[in-house]
């Protein structure tokens, strides 16, 4: 038996002994998962045992180094960590954007006290991170960015307005882009840091979508003052000053990457999948089949799609820990979920007919078919426009004139 699959067996036998029933349910939506933060509370019992045996094995961060909270595992060992959790259908014990943005761009540019301070934090699930990037003038066009950010020497002012920041209502803290000189060309003069949102002056305005709930706000900066460090040698920024983009663009890469890798036919509507939802709506023949074969045909394509996609995430996850690198490749894959992502649910709403455009009654509440419907249409906005990967897409890795 070699290395990798003594590990697998180890691997299967501590999920079967410490991953509770209720955590594998398959259940992937955004109210089931567990967040962490300063405000997050446990929905279940089940949920905080398999958090904490997941912490304890350093299995909420398994790739990141001992010392900053994680288990030091390789690429291989964590793709069959997480294959086997799938194969349970085990919910992850943590998520967040600490987790799949921020932690990476600061294992690249972060000092080691930023490290120390911050990883083990968000390891631990105690502290809760959102993304200030988007400006209502600087959406797809991100480097023309105008939120001002001044050297008062014993602190930075921070003045301007942030759109679309994901829980910006419920999170702790907040990576920011900022502008630090407005002479400089506009990607010269950003600054990446990072703002305790309880600090005098934050404030923020949840946005209510089409669609009922929402996670979008507005975040107001007013007068910020930001400390130049939270500690000996703990900077506030990340990087070099008035070279942000720098870590932006890195953190870019992580988030299309994570929003690319969740599948497209399951997790925003349920773990159940297209042909069994068909059969369960509209039954099935004498034959076994639905009556339906331009519909058959339909499901049969889509779960083909699905399929083919997931196995380029493997194949180029793989490249990735080869050491090649994901890259501008984060825009396929963003580009492809966020279309089988909308096709997969308006096949469903097809499917529901009209019992599937009922909206859920406070128009609040996830719930209904039909609210995520309208929600997966910002799928082709959010992350960077469908626009904006098909540009990055043809000249960074198509390589095709501008």
């Amino acid at each position: 038996m070699t290395e990798l699959e003594e590990f697998r067996t180890e691997t299967r036998a501590w999920l079967a002994e410490n991953c509770p029933e209720e955590m594998r349910d398959g259940d992937i939506t955004a109210e089931n998962q567990c967040w962490g933060g300063r405000q997050w509370e446990f929905q279940s019992e089940a949920q905080r045992l398999w958090f904490e045996r997941a912490l304890a094995k350093g299995y909420t961060v398994p790739t990141w180094p001992k010392k900053y909270g994680g288990a030091g595992l390789s690429a291989d060992e964590a793709k069959i960590l997480e294959e086997e959790r799938l194969r349970i259908n085990a919910r992850k014990p943590l998520s967040n954007f600490g987790i799949s943005m921020l932690g990476p761009a600061l294992l690249a540019y972060g000092t080691h006290e930023q490290k120390l301070q911050h990883l083990g934090a968000i390891a631990r699930g105690e502290i809760r991170w959102c993304q200030g990037y988007s400006e209502p003038g600087a959406g797809s066009d991100l480097a023309s960015l105008k939120t001002k950010c001044e050297d008062k020497g014993a602190h930075w002012l921070i003045n301007g307005q942030k759109i679309w920041t994901s829980n910006a209502d419920i999170s702790d803290w907040i990576f920011c882009l900022v502008r630090t000189d407005f002479d400089a060309p506009k990607h010269k003069g950003i600054t990446f840091i990072l703002i305790d949102m309880a600090s005098e002056g934050i404030s923020v305005k949840p946005i209510i979508l089409i669609s009922g709930h929402s996670p979008f706000c507005e975040t107001f900066f007013d007068n910020v003052k930001v400390p130049k460090s939270y500690g000996e040698n703990n900077l506030s920024v990340v990087g070099e000053v008035n070279r942000g983009w720098d870590v932006a663009k890195n953190l870019l890469v992580h988030e299309r990457g994570m929003l690319g890798t969740m599948s497209p036919l399951r997790g925003t509507t349920g773990p159940e999948s297209l042909g069994g939802f068909a059969a369960d709506q509209i039954g099935l023949d004498e034959a076994g089949r639905l009556s339906d074969p331009a519909l058959r045909q339909r499901i049969s394509q889509a779960e083909i799609d699905d399929w083919a996609y997931n196995l380029t995430v493997e194949r180029m996850n793989d490249e990735a820990n080869a050491g090649n690198g994901l890259g501008a490749k984060s825009s396929m894959l963003k580009y492809a979920a966020s279309e089988l992502t909308k096709k997969g649910t308006e096949l469903r709403m097809d499917i529901g007919g009209t019992v599937a455009a009922t909206i859920s009654e406070d128009g609040i509440e996830y719930g209904s078919l039909a609210n995520t419907w309208l929600y997966n249409r910002a799928y082709s906005i959010l992350g960077g426009t469908t626009e904006v990967q098909l540009n990055i897409i043809s000249k960074r890795v198509l390589e095709l004139p501008s």
